[in-house]
């Protein structure tokens, strides 16, 4: 259904703010999702734990929205997806409060649970929604502006609670990201029209997403990368502060760099997925991977290490909307599915590589867990290039 079906007959302005609704709710989810990576040491510090433990905090909601994306979309059955987006966000702002009280890094992780919940589900259903509150030709440019929300969070949501962290304490930061979610959840009450399901997913739609030789090779690709990205992203805060040894205010500034290179990222992405989403989704990765090399090979070097940590945005901007866009077009029937799959494999990696940097990190310093990721960001464009090659089909952007 587009918008000229669900909005009015002529166009508007109206579909936009729907779309923008959706995207300032995911903003306020993935700032609160990567919030702690900004924090990482305050917190460690102030609940009495180590920081490869604290890094429990980007890994506990991983699992949740592992668990959650397949059953959440399976429970929704026929259930208006406009409610569902709405009860995801106040999500949002309930886990965030229970950041700024939590007593104990015990109730802190239970807040991550909801988290989790919310990441769960609000990425199955954000991208489906957003392709039907736009014309069919627009579908592609509002899932690149929900998706962009992930670079717009590192961009102004994890330097800035990295900022009022420094300046009001870590909870503070979580105080502000609770009012922003609170300001989404108006907007979409307000903006989004009914949105009842257009089918309804079983169980057995997975196995069919799995059938489809595509959408295995998206998946894989994106479990390798992934997993090698958090590995070091979960862990870039204390590397900028002790291999490259930046003061306060320079590693919010970093960030902020990094964010705005993966911003621009998924815009430059959309354009050369565009004309080839083999080709271009594994540049983007292997773009990564000498980009996260060269950032732990030069870290004694601060302006070079800073380049390279901001070419590393720039390419982890391709990979969210990448897969989107391969799992869009080899399985347009199942795209609810498939986003929720994409959703289990990206937060299983994602808790899995945080897990595994935790442990690289305790045992033999940051530099390890940036060899890894470097490594595994590799082997996804690998297998991903070639495991798509020679196949008439190998490029859903083709015919399909």
């Amino acid at each position: 259904m587009t918008s000229s079906s669900t909005m009015g007959h002529h166009p508007s302005i109206r579909p936009w703010l729907a779309v923008a609704s959706i995207a300032i709710g995911a903003f306020a989810m993935v700032t609160t999702e990567f919030l702690p990576i900004g924090l990482l040491s305050a917190i460690a510090a102030d609940m009495g734990v180590s920081e490869g433990s604290a890094g429990l905090m980007v890994t506990v909601p991983g699992i949740a929205a592992a668990i959650a994306a397949p059953v959440l979309t399976v429970a929704a059955g026929s259930i208006d997806r406009r409610i569902f987006v709405v009860v995801l966000t106040a999500l949002i702002v309930l886990s965030n409060v229970v950041a700024v009280l939590a007593p104990s890094f015990g109730v802190m992780l239970l807040g991550r649970v909801l988290l989790g919940l919310c990441i769960g589900g609000f990425w199955t259903f954000s991208a489906a929604i957003g392709r039907r509150l736009v014309t069919e030709s627009a579908g592609g440019r509002a899932t690149a502006i929900i998706i962009a929300s992930i670079s717009v969070a590192t961009v102004a949501g994890v330097p800035a609670g990295a900022l009022i962290g420094e300046w009001a304490g870590w909870r503070s930061a979580f105080l502000a990201t609770a009012v922003l979610s609170v300001a989404a959840l108006i907007g979409q009450a307000l903006l989004l029209p009914k949105l009842p399901a257009t089918r309804v997913v079983r169980v057995g739609d997975i196995f069919a997403l799995f059938a489809v030789r595509q959408a295995r090779i998206g998946l894989l690709a994106t479990a390798l990368i992934v997993t090698g990205h958090f590995a070091a992203y979960t862990y870039l805060e204390p590397f900028l502060k002790q291999v490259v040894a930046l003061s306060p205010s320079m590693l919010s500034g970093v960030l902020a760099a990094y964010g705005v290179a993966g911003l621009l990222g998924t815009f430059a992405a959309e354009k050369a997925l565009d004309q080839s989403l083999r080709v271009g989704f594994a540049g983007v990765m292997l773009l990564l991977s000498v980009a996260l090399f060269l950032a732990m090979l030069f870290g004694g070097h601060s302006l070079a290490a800073i380049a390279f940590v901001t070419l590393w945005g720039l390419a982890f901007g391709g990979v969210p909307l990448g897969v989107q866009l391969w799992l869009y077009a080899a399985a347009p029937e199942r795209f609810e599915i498939g986003s929720a799959m994409m959703v289990t494999v990206f937060q299983v990696a994602l808790a899995l590589g945080a897990f595994t940097g935790g442990v690289l990190v305790d045992g033999n310093g940051i530099n390890s867990a940036f060899i890894a990721g470097s490594l595994l960001a590799l082997a996804a464009a690998l297998t991903f290039f070639a495991g798509s090659r020679g196949d008439k089909t190998s490029d859903p952007s083709d015919g399909r």
